[in-house]
This record gives C-alpha cells, sequence and structure tokens, in this order.
C-alpha cells in the first residue's frame, strides 16, 4: 500500500529538501516506485534533481489551481527509479490564490488520488511555513509527517507549534496525521551540542527519532548543484552511507507497521 509523507518544519535551512531527495532515491534504489512532489516555492528539489526552476512550464502550482492533472506535470527519471512533481516560483502566488478557492485545503489530495497507488512512496517536500501549501501537503499526506530537525542550536524552536498544527489538521482534515518520526540532521560528532540536541529531541519525541542521524557532510552540500541525489553523486561519503541506513530503517518500520507491530526506537 502506498505510503504518503510530508516532510514539514517551518523552520528554514534544517534540512527538509536534502531529505527528501535523498531518501527518495535510496527508496527508489531498494527497488520502491518513488514520487517525490515539490510543493516549495523555492523549488529546491526541482533544481536537486537537475532542473533550472525558471524552465519549468507546468509545475504543481498548475496542478493546485488549474485543470490540469499529476500525470501532465511529472517528470520520471528512468535511471534513479522515481518521478517528479516539479515546483517553480510561480508556486508562491497559490498561497494567495487558494484562499477563495473552494475545499482549498484538499487541492493536493484531490490531485494525487489518480495516481498515489502507482508508486509505493509519495514525499512531499513542504515550504518553510505554515501556509496553504503546507497544509495541503498535511491534509494529503495520509501516513504522517516526517520533520527534519537540524543538531544545532534552538533546533527544538517553533516545533510545538509545528505539532500543534499537525493536531489542528488531525482534528480537522485528515484524522489519521500524526508525526511519523523525526530525522536528526546536520549531526557533528565533534561537538557536545549536537549530542545535547540528540539527547532533547528523543526526550521530546519519545519512540519517535529515527536511528539513524544524518551528518554535517560537505558532500550533501555539493550535490544538488551537480543535480545529482547523494547516491549517484558520492554514495560512500558520510551523508550517503547516513542516507542509505534511514531509508533502511524507514522501510523495516513501515513493514513491521503493515505487520501489526513496529515501534520506532
Amino acid at each position: 500500500m502506498t505510503k504518503i509523507y510530508a516532510f514539514a518544519n517551518q523552520k528554514g535551512g534544517v534540512g527538509k529538501t536534502t531529505s527528501v531527495i535523498n531518501l527518495g532515491a535510496y527508496l527508489a534504489a531498494s527497488g520502491r516506485k518513488v514520487l517525490v512532489v515539490d510543493m516549495d516555492p523555492q523549488a529546491n528539489a526541482t533544481s536537486g534533481f537537475g532542473f533550472r526552476k525558471d524552465d519549468i512550464r507546468i509545475s504543481t502550482y498548475n496542478l493546485l489551481l488549474e485543470q490540469v492533472t499529476a500525470n501532465m506535470v511529472m517528470v520520471t527519471y528512468e535511471a534513479w527509479g522515481l518521478t517528479l512533481l516539479p515546483a517553480n516560483p510561480a508556486l508562491a502566488g497559490a498561497e494567495v490564490e487558494l484562499v477563495n478557492v473552494i475545499a482549498r485545503e484538499y487541492r493536493l489530495k484531490a490531485a494525487l488520488e489518480s495516481v498515489a497507488n502507482d508508486f509505493d512512496y509519495v514525499l512531499i517536500d513542504c515550504p518553510p511555513s505554515l501556509g496553504l501549501l503546507t497544509l495541503n501537503a498535511l491534509t494529503a499526506a495520509r501516513d504522517g509527517v516526517l520533520i527534519p530537525v537540524q543538531c544545532e542550536y534552538l533546533a527544538l524552536e517553533g516545533l510545538s507549534q509545528l505539532v500543534q498544527t499537525i493536531q489542528l489538521v488531525a482534528r480537522h482534515l485528515n484524522a489519521g496525521l500524526r508525526v511519523r518520526g523525526v530525522i536528526l540532521t546536520m549531526y557533528d560528532a565533534r561537538t557536545n551540542l549536537s549530542r545535547q540536541v540528540v539527547e532533547e529531541v528523543r526526550a521530546h519525541f519519545p519512540g519517535q527519532v529515527f536511528r539513524a542521524i544524518i551528518p554535517r557532510n560537505v558532500r550533501l552540500s555539493e550535490a544538488p548543484s551537480f543535480g545529482q541525489p547523494i547516491n549517484q553523486y558520492a554514495p560512500t561519503s558520510p551523508g550517503g552511507l547516513a542516507y542509505q541506513l534511514l531509508a533502511a530503517e524507514l522501510i523495516k518500520n513501515d513493514n513491521a507497521k503493515a505487520n501489526g507491530s513496529g515501534q520506532k526506537g
């Protein structure tokens, strides 16, 4: 059964897009069919897969606001085994244009219904805000939210607001929505601060933090400029190996949950 996850954190620079791109790539490399949905007007997931965002003529903007189907927007990467619904800067206008649209929070969910079952995983990259684009992603994310949290000072700042938003969406728009897992990113083993943040996050989200921790790694920063996921650009780098472990952990947990067990450790 298709798993649909939103990657959300209203704090910018925490590794949302990096996690969407690289987790998606490793899930695809494991034989899963993966759809990445770029819901961020910055379109970094789109450029991270090698597109110039200004060259995208039909995007998730059109998907949300026009009579356009997901199949018309999709771009498939045969070599990497995944599919992208790209974004472009026009998506920034959707926050305003959706305000008066009927069922505005359900536009992405409705657009994905015709194609979601063609994939094993649908990964939605959210903008660093809690506006209508993120609400659309949370409403569509029937299997939960993955929250990247950087191992730096003030890492937990704003997370309470995000959790409250998730609870509100669960109450009014998507009854099954919950925090599916927390991804620790930008970890620096040389600092006490990183270790302290790991402890704090695990205390705040008991049983919900992935064991795989993403290190601060220059290769992860370089890969998007080459339009490649880390498993293509530098698979043996610390960042590449960490995302490979994260993908395996997510698959294992999802399989365990499907079999009636599966508590994240």
